[in-house]
């Protein structure tokens, strides 16, 4: 596989022209306006990428590349803007030099050669950040620190279902390497094929799982982490109430605080059985009163994703109020009572079972892993297509939701003309649910980022004044910094301000993120 230097994952498993026509063509049924006209990506070799500032130390030399294309495939993430920007040959800062380190010791050496000499240094994993989570986006020389050959298991405890496992490993082989044993991590986001548990540990992703353990956070026993000032490394524990959770400190800090190079992660056997069901309604005030209610039952669906009436048709192609997948699994036991009772639970709110093995929720798995190639596509035809997500209570939910909605479609009308809001449940919690809303609106041929920004800051501003979170798995990165620091307390800020300080003395860990 050939990965994409412009856009989402491989480019062998882009849409084809075929495919990318008859896409246009049901969103031209949406907005038939529209100019579809396709805009190629330029090719990699000809965009003026500056020449690299710095030299690595000889000692390093061999681990560092200033290959112009590989620097310029460093340089963004995979967010609507990242994907646009390439689309439009834009060069801006590009970071100076790629370093893939072969070992921890290596790690090691870049930060006290960066430390050293004031350069920046932006940990990559996969590169699927939606947020600006790895773009030098400041002045001076910067270095991507790729991990990508730090990536074994490297130990099993069978006994404790565990593995010590390195942090540059991607999800496929990361699950290949545990099969063998009969074990899984189960930790699927949507980015799984090209994300690694690193990046899923500095973000603190969101995966398989829709309640329980939704969190990487809740599959991590213990980390090791290469700072400026030291290693850190937890201690193995199935739980501790010795003070402040040292691994806290480390997830979610988005590479701000440390490297994270190895973590032992709690592992599951691999699920025997499984029950599935699509359930319909046509109410959706109906529909998320029955996704309350299964949340707050203690029965604990694998999967209880709630898709809206335009999420629904446009990905599977079901006319509906709501479209409620159910799924639950175990490596124990049979699940079909546990489905049983779920239905019977969407049945008191208006459900109708559309399918039991999920059939419509098969069709909409294979649409959700193809979005962000449809959202390329788009992209290139002049499309605002873009996501963002949150969480809020569930007292909260009718009301957020009617704001954030409203915002969202008043400012598509003011800055696009005419486009489509969706919304999907990706998790679900006794107190309250993960809203996911998709944007499908029309843009202007070089003008979509300018749209889409205006966009985001306006949906931001009403999820931040309704109480929501500004990103619910996301992580933070650059974008979404300036409604993260109104919504952390200020004790908070100050501590982490001192974390940073402590940790990384000389400022050079991924500048911007999470911090000013």
């Amino acid at each position: 596989m050939t990965r994409s230097w412009w856009g989402w994952g491989d480019t062998e498993e882009a849409l084809t022209p075929d495919e990318s026509t008859a896409l246009a063509a049901r969103v031209a049924a949406f907005l038939p306006d529209h100019d579809f006209t396709d805009h190629a990506p330029p090719s990699p070799a000809g965009l003026p990428v500056p020449p690299s500032r710095i030299e690595p130390p000889g000692a390093l030399a061999q681990r560092c590349s200033a290959d112009p294309v590989d620097r310029l495939s460093h340089a963004r993430g995979k967010a609507f803007r990242d994907v646009v920007r390439n689309l439009s040959g834009q060069v801006d800062a590009v970071p100076d030099l790629v370093v893939r380190p072969g070992s921890e010791q290596d790690v090691i050496d870049v930060l006290d050669w960066c430390s050293a000499t004031g350069t920046a240094v932006i940990p990559y994993g996969g590169g699927s950040s939606v947020v600006g989570g790895v773009e030098p986006r400041f002045a001076g020389p910067s270095v991507s620190l790729d991990l990508g050959r730090l990536d074994q298991v490297l130990e099993i405890d069978r006994t404790s279902r565990a593995a010590r496992i390195q942090a540059g490993v991607y999800g496929p082989a990361l699950e290949d390497q545990l099969r063998p044993h009969g074990l899984t991590l189960r930790h699927y986001p949507q980015s799984f094929t090209h994300s690694t548990l690193g990046g899923w540990l500095a973000t603190r992703a969101g995966g398989h799982f829709a309640t329980l353990a939704t969190h990487i956070d809740d599959l991590t026993e213990s980390l090791r982490v290469v700072t400026p000032i030291g290693v850190s490394e937890s201690r193995r524990l199935p739980g501790s109430g010795a003070g402040p959770s040292p691994d806290r400190m480390f997830l979610g800090s988005e590479g701000t605080l440390g490297v994270i190079t190895e973590a032992w992660m709690r592992l599951q056997e691999r699920p025997a059985w499984q029950a599935k069901a699509s359930v319909t309604f046509t109410s959706y005030a109906d529909a998320v009163e029955a996704a309350r209610a299964i949340a707050q039952s203690g029965l604990y669906p694998a999967n209880c994703r709630l898709l809206d009436a335009a999420e629904a048709f446009l990905n599977t192609g079901v006319a509906t109020g709501g479209l409620l997948l159910l799924a639950f699994e175990s490596a124990d036991h049979p699940v079909d009572a546990w489905l049983d009772r779920a239905v019977e639970l969407t049945a008191d709110h208006g459900g109708t079972v559309a399918a039991r093995r999920g059939e419509s929720g098969s069709a909409w798995r294979s649409a959700f892993l193809r979005m962000p190639y449809q959202r390329d596509a788009l992209a290139r035809r002049s499309m605002v297509v873009e996501t963002f997500e949150t969480a809020c209570t569930w007292d909260a939910f009718p009301a957020f939701h009617a704001a954030v909605t409203g915002a969202a479609n008043a400012a598509i009308a003011g800055i696009c003309g005419a486009g489509v809001v969706t919304c999907r449940f990706t998790h679900v919690y006794p107190d309250g649910p993960a809203p996911y809303y998709g944007i499908y609106a029309t843009g202007r041929w070089g003008s979509t980022v300018a749209q889409w920004d205006e966009v985001k800051a306006a949906v931001s501003e009403a999820i931040w004044a309704n109480g929501g979170t500004i990103t619910h798995h996301h992580a933070v990165g650059r974008d979404h910094r300036p409604w993260y620091d109104r919504q952390r307390p200020d004790p908070f800020a100050a501590a982490l301000t001192a974390a940073k300080d402590t940790l990384d003395p000389a400022g050079v860990l991924n500048p911007g993120v999470l911090l000013r």
